[in-house]
């Protein structure tokens, strides 16, 4: 990591933690309010999932895929609305470009704080996921380093969008057109196996599909077979988006 990339992660860090008391709760209370929602309160009516060659509790079933949700949104929200904010609102990015700082340095500390954030709620989601056994160690522990992947992927997911939008509202679009389907149709909430051949080759499309169904491995420890494809999937989409992220950041950058 260049010097350059460094200080653009140093910079957010450092307003990140003068007002941590407020960016840590919502890591912190929206996987208890969810675990108390669906896991608890659906747990019983619904019973065990199969998974694999046996079955599993719904709360089990579920919780790797809390976990995955939380990489997606905090990276994609920190990358599209924040990102914005620091460059159209408070000029932040016209400030960093008045230095030695260039444009892939900017954009690249930004993502790389995207995916920073990522691994922050992962670690405080997997203290409360511990708390009910639902991580096995050691493979638990690769967690942190699936979050800064994942949290890669979709923040240059997001920068992309920050480049090609022209009014904050428009976010909205993005937000319902892929966050929302990848949240309620990529093996989350019910067994990808339970649904119709078409809709699931369109689930595998879905980069979250993949962060679940890695988060879920390492949650119970099990390495299946279609892991290293899984990873393989979310760096390609790295390496599809990054590269954009960058080109339409400049465009916007540099008139």
């Amino acid at each position: 990591m260049s010097t350059g990339i460094l200080r653009v992660w140093q910079r957010n860090l450092d307003v990140y933690r003068q007002n941590w008391k407020i960016s840590f709760m919502p890591p912190l209370l929206e996987p208890l309010l969810y675990l108390a929602a669906f896991g608890i309160g659906l747990s019983g009516l619904i019973g065990d999932v199969a998974y694999g060659d046996g079955k599993i509790s719904y709360l089990a079933f579920i919780a790797p895929a809390l976990l995955a949700i939380n990489i997606m949104n905090n990276a994609f929200f920190e990358n599209t609305y924040a990102s914005f904010v620091r460059m159209y609102y408070q000029k932040t990015f016209d400030a960093m470009m008045a230095t030695p700082l260039s444009v892939e340095e900017i954009i690249t500390g930004e993502i790389v704080w995207g995916a920073t954030k990522s691994v922050i709620a992962t670690a405080i989601m997997m203290v409360i996921l511990t708390f009910f056994d639902l991580i096995h160690s050691p493979a638990g522990l690769l967690l942190i380093p699936l979050a800064f992947c994942g949290g890669f992927a979709f923040g240059s997911m997001g920068m992309y969008f920050t480049g090609i939008v022209s009014h904050i509202e428009l976010f909205n679009l993005p937000f319902f057109l892929f966050i929302t389907p990848m949240f309620l149709f990529s093996g989350t909430f019910f067994p990808l196996e339970g649904m119709p051949p078409w809709a699931r080759m369109l689930a595998t499309a879905l980069p979250l599909t993949h962060l679940v169904d890695l988060a879920r491995g390492l949650c119970y420890g099990s390495f299946a077979k279609s892991m290293p494809l899984a990873l393989g999937y979310l760096l390609l989409f790295s390496l599809v988006f990054y590269p954009l992220a960058l080109t339409r950041m400049r465009r916007r950058l540099i008139k």
